[in-house]
């Protein structure tokens, strides 16, 4: 059995899905929909970013990121670089050289299912970048093997090459390209409507009175 695979890769989601996207919040559509989110511990390690883009899966062992530098010089502008470590915490395979030529390739941002190192580099180069924390201890290029456009697990969520990731403060959601525009039109416009409650309410009236929280309690006494 080969010790590698190489699937093509995936189509890129459009420019205009893209910027529907990155008008949304992930904890909009969290409103309504209850999967395709990835594990809360999956942080952003760097505050205030939102990017959405086309997922490139990757899948590496343990100690090894070979795989993983393989990957980096497919990359294509848009890209989203998703690394599944198949549980492995204790090996930080993203530092600050992946996150250069991540950045060079023009790829939005990565998200790793496991830790990163080298914070001050990442943060210099001002990459998006969502992980488990921080460790010291680097994968080595050992040539133990991996996958690379196959679909993936990252943090108890399945993602496919192609489909769109979403990542901003709050989290990272992955979505099916063919039902990414009408999620992110429908997160906008409630995004647009959540603004009109909030100026509603700035001018004195109760928030339960508007979402009718206060009728139900009061019908429950």
């Amino acid at each position: 059995m080969a010790k590698y695979h190489v699937g093509p890769m995936p189509v890129p989601l459009s420019a205009e899905v893209v910027a529907l996207l990155e008008l949304t919040e992930t904890a909009t559509i969290g409103h309504w929909r209850h999967w395709g989110f990835v594990d809360r511990e999956v942080r952003a390690l760097l505050r205030g970013r939102r990017v959405a883009g086309t997922a490139v899966t990757v899948q590496i062992p343990g100690p090894d990121s070979t795989i993983l530098h393989h990957a980096l010089g497919l990359l294509r502008p848009g890209d989203v670089l998703v690394v599944d470590r198949l549980g492995d915490t204790r090996h930080a395979c993203w530092g600050g050289g992946v996150t250069i030529a991540a950045k060079a390739a023009g790829a939005k941002a990565g998200v790793v299912d496991g830790p990163c190192t080298d914070l001050e580099e990442v943060e210099a180069s001002a990459f998006p970048l969502w992980g488990r924390g921080i460790a010291p201890i680097t994968t080595r290029i050992y040539d133990l093997g991996g996958r690379l456009n196959v679909p993936v697990a990252i943090g108890g969520a399945v993602v496919c090459p192609g489909d769109a990731v979403l990542c901003d403060e709050s989290g990272v959601l992955v979505l099916p390209p063919e039902e990414a525009e009408a999620e992110a039109r429908a997160a906008i416009a409630r995004q647009e409507r959540g603004l009109g409650t909030q100026a509603r309410v700035a001018a004195g009236e109760k928030l339960g009175a508007i979402s009718g929280a206060s009728a139900k309690v009061l019908a429950g006494l």
